[in-house]
């Protein structure tokens, strides 16, 4: 057989390995796991997106590939009407809107779109994985950007080296963050908005979680700066926002360019996604809200983190996304360290920060989508277990 492609190469190992053994183990020999690792929605995707879907299905017209240059109009057209009325701006579906199968594939595609050997790609530390692999896999240099806790964890700009700033082509924020929970402010986006004008930069805002957000806190967006359509594209996931993870679909937005270029790419690599679903996601987009969800994800945040601070595990809560980030409670051991001892003392499974970048060092991240939870209570589990591990000093 030939050899794989070098670019495989630069796929960073598989850092999790070891927690998924154990995690294994654990399950094997009848232990109840409660698993609060992948960030996949755990309920069922509301009843009026599937009935939506069945007549899409029904209608001959879904059955065939969907030749338009940027994905289904329905949608498109939903989806410029739904960012008007959560975020403001007025989008046009035939300029400024690609459909992608999911924020994950455009993500990746948009790396491989805009760089080359040599161009730098600015990426999260820590962030998606998906940001820097991909870039590296297009050939570019990747230079992250260190998230602090102090400062919110979001990014210095000042301390972003002039000479990355000038071979840079793109530079990838998420907020609602992930894994950290973090938002941004407006006033992040303006300085973000200004260093992408001053250093020709296209900012790629991955906004996955954007409506999921607690406490009534409204999630601003860079495409509300002025001037962020000038330099920026955004990325949002019916994923998260309709419990939608499986049927892949979401959309990018923003500068018309950046847009087209994506696009470019997308058509010679992808036929889209099954016209029926892109009709029921426009269904959603226009007529369905996920505040139901949104409120159990709230009620799961509030009984894990009030639990935690009970035990003496100081942790924060996140105001949007579905992530909780806490520092590893005890001392001297690694992220990946306590993760596995959490799991083996606990059964409970977390994600070390270490597998998103050097700067998750020293904490984990604890998912609030856990199936089977039906009102907090697999939460309040997972709380009686930790303090019982005697992992949290008291």
């Amino acid at each position: 057989m030939p050899q794989p492609s070098r670019r495989l190469e630069k796929i960073p190992p598989y850092l999790f390995a070891e927690i998924a053994r154990v995690k294994r183990e654990a399950i094997a020999a009848g232990a109840d796991v409660i698993d609060l690792g992948i960030g996949d929605p755990d309920l069922p995707t509301p009843p009026a997106v599937r009935q939506a879907l069945t007549r899409a299905v029904e209608n001959p017209e879904t059955h065939r590939y969907d030749e338009t240059a940027r994905g289904w109009l329905p949608f498109l057209d939903a989806a410029a009407r739904f960012y008007g009325r959560e975020f403001g701006p007025a989008l046009d579906p035939a300029t400024d809107l690609v459909q992608v199968i999911g924020s994950k594939e455009g993500l990746a595609h948009l790396a491989w779109a805009y760089a080359d050997p040599g161009d730098v790609v600015i990426v999260p530390d820590p962030g998606y994985p998906v940001y820097k692999v991909n870039s590296l896999m297009a050939g570019a240099d990747v230079h992250e950007v260190r998230l602090r806790e102090e400062d919110g964890f979001l990014p210095r700009l000042e301390d972003i080296p002039t000479d990355v700033a000038r071979r840079a082509k793109l530079f990838y924020v998420c907020y609602p963050n992930n894994p950290t929970g973090a938002v941004a402010t407006p006033e992040f986006y303006r300085d973000l908005v200004a260093f992408c004008r001053d250093h020709d930069v296209l900012a790629v805002n991955d906004m996955a979680y954007g409506t999921v957000c607690y406490d009534g806190f409204k999630n601003p967006t860079i495409l509300q700066v002025e001037g962020g359509k000038d330099v920026a594209i955004e990325f949002h996931s019916l994923s998260k926002m309709y419990n939608m993870t499986g049927w892949r679909l979401g959309f990018a937005c923003g500068n018309p360019d950046a847009v087209a270029t994506l696009q470019r790419l997308k058509s010679n690599i992808d036929s889209k996604a099954f016209p029926a679903i892109a009709e029921a996601g426009a269904h959603a987009l226009d007529h369905v809200s996920n505040a139901e969800t949104v409120a159990l994800y709230q009620k799961r945040r509030d009984s894990l983190v009030d639990g935690l601070r009970s035990i003496g595990w100081p942790v924060e809560k996140p105001k949007a996304a579905f992530y909780v980030w806490a520092r590893v409670p005890q001392e001297g051991m690694s992220s990946t360290e306590f993760a596995a001892a959490l799991l083996q003392r606990a059964h409970v499974l977390t994600i070390p920060g270490v597998g998103y970048g050097p700067g998750g060092e020293g904490y984990v991240r604890m998912s609030l989508t856990l199936l089977g939870d039906r009102d907090g209570e697999r939460f309040a589990e997972a709380v009686r277990r930790i303090a019982a591990s005697g992992l949290v000093p008291t």
